[in-house]
């Protein structure tokens, strides 16, 4: 799972118990994943048909910063099925976890599911090049 996304909680994210507010960490996952999802399949026509389970296990304050983590679990013919894990930044605690985050790519015009034509080995290897480029662009900032 790559974390390559953060988020600061600021007050306006927070609930009564003045912790972070689970609609807004599901706006945050809901988004995230589906950014993902668009870098993995090059294409930005992708709707959310379905999120799993979602499992709350510590609050998140203000001040905190948040990183999401993604990976791709199955991929289907219309579709691509994600994980995400919210965890705190500072002490790796996990905060949220949303499994079963399911996308299909739809027609731009008609908005009908249509094919995308990736497989979970293209994008996993698609995955090992895009952080040997990240890694390389890391060493030449050292």
């Amino acid at each position: 799972m790559q974390f390559m996304s953060r988020r600061l909680v600021m007050p306006s994210d927070l609930n009564y118990a003045d912790s972070l507010f689970g609609g807004r960490v599901l706006e945050w996952i809901d988004e995230e994943a589906a950014i993902y999802a668009i870098c993995q399949l090059g294409t930005n026509c992708l709707v959310t048909k379905h999120i799993g389970e979602i499992s709350f296990e510590a609050p998140a304050l203000v001040g905190e910063v948040l990183e999401f983590g993604l990976v791709t679990k199955k991929v289907g013919r219309t579709s691509i099925t994600v994980t995400c894990l919210v965890r705190n930044k500072a002490t790796k605690s996990t905060i949220c976890l949303a499994d079963d985050i399911v996308f299909v790519a739809v027609d731009p015009i008609t908005r009908q599911s249509t094919p995308h034509g990736k497989t979970m080995a293209e994008l996993e290897a698609q995955t090992r090049e895009e952080l040997k480029t990240l890694n390389l662009l890391h060493s030449a900032l050292e």
